[in-house]
């Protein structure tokens, strides 16, 4: 297991997206066999999977991380687990909602790695 995911890490560390494609490919062809069901899963992800590859260089770790995503969860859990219990399904929902604008207030000024850098050119995909 823990070759087949140190291996598949090395589609992320390329340098643009047709090396990751190749490298990509070349993980298809070796773990085939062994891994049917979860390389067919992975194929079928395939264009959403390198679509970092889109952005610059200095933000597609935080694009393919989960680290944010992870730290906010965190938070959630760890301020639902004293309420125990929700009386309906609207309250639970109103408590993300709340968590979530805090998360935002928090972080609202905060540049993450990379993203100064590259401020412009983001800007300019918007416009």
């Amino acid at each position: 297991r823990e070759a087949i995911m140190n291996e598949f890490k090395q589609v992320h560390q390329q340098s643009n997206k047709q090396e990751g494609i190749t490298v990509l490919h070349s993980f298809y062809s070796k773990w085939q066999k062994a891994y049917k069901h979860v390389i067919q899963n992975v194929k079928d992800l395939e264009a959403d999977l390198l679509v970092f590859y889109n952005y610059p260089k200095q933000i597609r770790s935080s694009i393919y991380s989960t680290n944010m995503i992870e730290s906010f969860n965190n938070v959630v859990k760890r301020k639902a687990k004293p309420k125990a219990e929700f009386p309906n399904e609207q309250s639970l929902d109103a408590f993300i909602g709340i968590q979530a604008m805090s998360c935002n207030d928090r972080y609202f000024k905060r540049i993450h790695k990379g993203f100064g850098q590259v401020q412009d050119t983001l800007e300019s995909y918007f416009e």
